[in-house]
């Protein structure tokens, strides 16, 4: 189809002079069969119909066998570029710049899995050498093949790169960090863009070593080397690894550091992975009981239970999860309870997040409360007395009736009973659900 243009119908707007405005159409031969956009980087399959790479692509990787327009069953999957559609593209745009129509780039030919296996391989070689500057050399080439497009991406990943990585990651970090931060800090930006990670990258990325640099990195570089190093930890301690959570844990400062970081709030980023690191450390079920106790008293000792308190002042909904969450953990001790029952704005903030941030939020905040009103003997009932004067009760019995899981409503239903022989001498004051049957 030839260039054409078309007159407005009707009411149409008139440029200066009275002349009207035209509408550009882009010849039918530009756009792609699937998505009817123009090509940008058009594709011959061996059915003989033309695509933009991006979009048939994606539609073999749903798991589609056939080629969209006859319905042919593909066996060949070779994508020829089309470069004489492509350059018939370029200088239709080139003709139309006038009409603000850009011209589309030469796209780059994409990385087959055998050049990226040859560069994996000599990432290899170069960090059984400990050669610094020659593996930097070939990440920043693989960081280049990646950024050139998301096909290349998961090219590079697909085909070993984050376990070939984290090897190398593990093998620079055993010899030296402060010799090898270089190349360790251009690592780390590669694999940051692989996450999640295999199993095998896991074990590597989660060696003592490993770790161990990376809390160099947190306490050394710069914004971005921190973020880079705080974002893998927490990728890393979420795959449940309790080895991970335990060697983690044995670092020195590394407490002393997430506190820091939660309490300083250098970064959006940093925060919330902080945040993340610190649940998986006070949480891991399958940790002995001993060190687990021992990882809550140390965080309730460095101040962490106030610096939550702050975050549900004021934060966004994530963080509100993940300081609930925390919280909820550390009021399984005796030392994180106490904490909270002398702070003033425990109580009323846990029931203000109820109903009021998400699903979840709810069970956390409910399970913290419960936890405080029924293992808090020393408050003397100092806490159910607050949850009353704060609206706990109709709160909770909104709880039941909207509905959530089966531990969460045995915790409400528990702490109703626990607070019901204080009713009759305490009056709900300060509740958005004083009229809760009139308004439901």
């Amino acid at each position: 189809m030839v260039l054409g243009w078309r007159r407005r119908k009707g009411n149409s707007k008139h440029k200066k002079g009275g002349k009207p405005m035209m509408e550009l159409v882009v010849p039918n031969s530009f756009r792609c069969p699937i998505s009817l956009d123009m090509m940008k980087d058009p594709v011959t399959l061996s059915t003989g119909i033309t695509y933009d790479r991006e979009n048939v692509e994606r539609w073999f990787e749903e798991g589609n066998i056939t080629c969209p327009v006859t319905n042919q069953v593909v066996r060949n999957f070779d994508m020829i570029p089309n470069h004489s559609l492509r350059i018939m593209i370029q200088d239709w745009c080139v003709e139309n710049r006038q009409h603000g129509v850009e011209r589309i780039p030469t796209p780059r030919i994409p990385i087959s899995p055998i050049e990226v296996a040859e560069l994996l391989m000599q990432v290899k070689n170069s960090a059984r050498r400990l050669d610094q500057y020659g593996c930097v050399e070939l990440v920043q080439k693989m960081r280049k093949w990646g950024g050139e497009s998301e096909r290349n991406k998961r090219c590079i990943v697909e085909n070993g790169a984050p376990v070939a990585l984290a090897s190398s990651f593990d093998a620079f970090a055993n010899d030296s960090v402060e010799r090898n931060v270089v190349v360790l800090e251009e690592i780390l930006s590669a694999l940051n863009w692989m996450f999640p990670l295999q199993l095998e990258a896991h074990k590597c990325l989660g060696s003592l070593a490993s770790l161990r640099c990376m809390v160099w990195f947190l306490k050394h570089q710069d914004l971005s080397g921190k973020e880079k190093s705080i974002v893998a930890l927490s990728e890393l301690l979420s795959f449940g690894d309790v080895q991970h959570v335990e060697a983690l844990s044995q670092i020195e400062g590394v407490n002393e550091l997430l506190v820091e970081f939660i309490n300083k709030k250098i970064s959006p980023t940093i925060t919330k992975a902080s945040l993340r690191v610190v649940w998986y450390l006070v949480s891991s079920s399958s940790s002995s009981s001993n060190s687990s106790e021992k990882m809550k008293f140390s965080f309730v000792e460095l101040g962490l239970v106030s610096s939550l308190l702050e975050i549900l002042i004021d934060s966004d909904k994530s963080r509100y999860e993940k300081a609930l969450a925390i919280l909820d953990s550390l009021f399984t001790s005796e030392e994180g309870r106490n904490i909270a029952c002398g702070n003033d704005l425990t109580v009323p903030l846990l029931v203000k997040k109820i109903l009021r941030v998400s699903p979840l939020s709810t069970d956390y905040s409910v399970s913290a409360l419960w936890k405080l009103c029924k293992f808090g003997e020393k408050d003397e009932g100092r806490s159910i007395v607050e949850a009353l004067q704060v609206g706990a009760f109709q709160k909770l019995l909104l709880v039941l009736q909207v509905g959530c899981g089966e531990e969460t409503k045995e915790k409400a239903t528990e702490l109703l009973k626990l607070m019901n022989p204080y009713r009759a001498e305490l009056e709900c004051i300060d509740s958005d659900y004083k009229n809760v049957k009139r308004s439901f």
